[in-house]
């Protein structure tokens, strides 16, 4: 009996300990600022334009810029390295939509999706109006002589 309440109480503190981890994590990450929620996914290389989108494949993430690059947090993740960085010289928007089908339950209910490309891969990412204008605005305030690529 003992035996079963102190594997409980070990159980219920690891898991306690892994919420407060995953707090904290995040709040490591956004201390800095420039901080948003974004969605990220690959994009399938040849998706015709007729199709609906499906709801797989988003990953909810935090972004963070950096200088001259946006770091890409995953949110259910110990890692305190970025999951992918994006260089601003390097990232072209391609179009802009809204999310459809599958999509729309898979994301937050105000997400608009950016389709972009980033150094050859096909890549989308969701996020929201205000979002949205500030990374657009991030992208097009690149230093002189860097190319800009915002459709």
């Amino acid at each position: 009996m003992i035996l079963a309440l102190q594997l409980c109480g070990g159980i219920i503190a690891a898991a306690l300990l892994g919420l407060f981890v995953f707090g904290l994590r995040r709040r490591l990450i956004q201390r800095p600022g420039g901080t948003f929620d974004c969605s990220l996914r690959l994009a399938p290389e040849a998706e015709p334009e007729t199709s609906v989108p499906s709801g797989k494949g988003w990953v909810y993430g935090v972004a963070r810029y950096s200088g001259d690059r946006v770091e890409w947090f995953r949110v259910f993740s110990y890692s305190p390295r970025p999951r992918r960085v994006l260089e601003r010289s390097a990232i072209e928007v391609l179009h802009r939509r809204e999310p459809q089908g599958e999509e729309e339950l898979a994301l937050l209910s105000d997400a608009v999706v950016l389709v972009c490309e980033h150094r050859g891969v096909r890549l989308e990412l969701a996020m929201s109006d205000d979002a949205q204008t500030g990374f657009l605005a991030w992208l097009e305030a690149a230093p002189p002589g860097q190319r800009v690529n915002v459709a």
